[in-house]
């Protein structure tokens, strides 16, 4: 099973694109590889997304672009089609963690309790990510975490946001943090893209 954890290297801000055109998702990617960012998440959540993704392996080859929003076999098999290098999933089931647990690509499963991180640990996975973080217990369940699954590491999602990301990263069993904080809708419409390109910088200090 391909570790997440090594494919983000040095990086620890998981960076969430959400797009509405294949150009609005390049504009945003390239503010982001400003910020000196190698790995970004496409979530796909919208018509647009699975194209903008396309549009975006194609804009910027040398970057690790991966699909978010995994829920379903069918979805997993298009997002690979598209060419995704990793795969992110919101929740898990046993069905599609039996489906993730063949794919050739490095997955991060999406949890939210303890039963959830049991479940996927019986499928090999011991990189996953914390959704929704804020309303699942945060830092302080990251933490507590550690003592009951000594071998699991977290990035969360959700909530987290510019001043509470040092919580999180100060934990040893937190690699990453990602979330969409780092480019709001209001910044995107209006062609912000510098400020997306500061809120990348910062968010990806340890």
């Amino acid at each position: 099973m391909k570790s997440f954890r090594k494919l983000m290297a040095s990086q620890v801000l998981l960076p969430i694109v959400q797009a509405d055109t294949p150009e609005q998702g390049v504009a945003i990617t390239g503010a982001m590889v400003k910020a000196g960012l190698n790995l970004i998440e496409v979530v796909l959540r919208t018509e647009a997304s699975l194209e903008a993704l396309k549009a975006i392996k194609k804009a910027y080859p040398s970057l690790i672009v991966g699909a978010g929003t995994i829920t379903s076999k069918e979805i997993l098999r298009e997002a690979k089609a598209a060419g995704a290098d990793f795969i992110i999933t919101p929740a898990i089931s046993a069905n599609l963690l039996a489906e993730l647990s063949t794919c050739d690509l490095p997955v991060l499963p999406g949890v939210s309790n303890t039963a959830d991180i049991l479940l996927a640990s019986e499928f090999g996975f011991n990189e996953l990510k914390l959704f929704p973080a804020s309303l699942s217990g945060g830092a302080a369940f990251i933490s507590a975490m550690s003592s009951i699954f000594s071998d699991i590491s977290f990035c969360p999602t959700g909530g987290v946001n510019q001043e509470n990301r040092s919580d999180y990263l100060a934990l040893a069993n937190c690699f990453a943090i990602g979330g969409s904080w780092v480019a709001p809708k209001n910044w995107e419409e209006n062609g912000e893209w510098d400020k997306i390109t500061e809120a990348c910088k910062l968010a990806n200090q340890r």
